[in-house]
């Protein structure tokens, strides 16, 4: 089958990596695998945008909150972006594009936000932490590691029932 061309038993692109056997709108199970590597591409997305708020707000001598809230809103913008910028490769117009990002990421970038924004709030001095301090890299990196652990098996329920990242699989090549 050429590259590109689409299958017609279950819709899935003639692509047969991680991702196949997942439909953009069917269920079916979700292995571990698929659901690793689709929270992997949130989390990449989201840790841009998290490292870039936090630096910047920080690098201001900006409040805790208002922080916070750029680097949620840079997590949301760059999460999307990545999403976006794989489905308009495909060939879809933006208007779809978005639609299939907002679909694709809105839970699992949610559920990052909330994993790691609340690590760093709970963590002991992290809040208060400069980018020169230890404690500021350290309680990044645990916050996105437990975002990770946390929205991995919720990806994985969501792809099973042909939600959230599903939605994408249908235009990769």
């Amino acid at each position: 089958m050429e590259h590109g061309t689409h299958r017609t038993d279950h819709g899935h692109d003639a692509h047969q990596g991680p991702h196949a056997g997942h439909g953009p709108r069917g269920g079916g199970r979700a292995n571990w695998a698929t659901a690793a590597q689709a929270t992997l591409h949130c989390l990449t997305g989201c840790a841009i945008g998290e490292v870039l708020g936090m630096v910047i707000g920080t690098a201001l001598g900006w409040g805790n909150a208002p922080t916070m809230v750029l680097a949620i809103v840079l997590a949301f913008f760059f999460g999307y972006a990545l999403t976006l910028r794989g489905v308009v490769g495909a060939g879809v117009d933006l208007r779809t594009a978005v639609r299939v990002a907002l679909a694709a990421d809105t839970v699992s970038i949610a559920v990052m936000e909330l994993i790691d924004n609340g690590v760093i709030a709970l963590w002991p001095g992290a809040m208060d932490a400069h980018l020169s301090d230890l404690t500021f890299w350290v309680t990044l990196a645990v916050a996105l590691v437990a975002a990770f652990v946390v929205t991995t098996p919720v990806n994985k329920w969501m792809i099973g029932r042909g939600k959230g990242h599903a939605v994408v699989h249908h235009y990769h090549h």
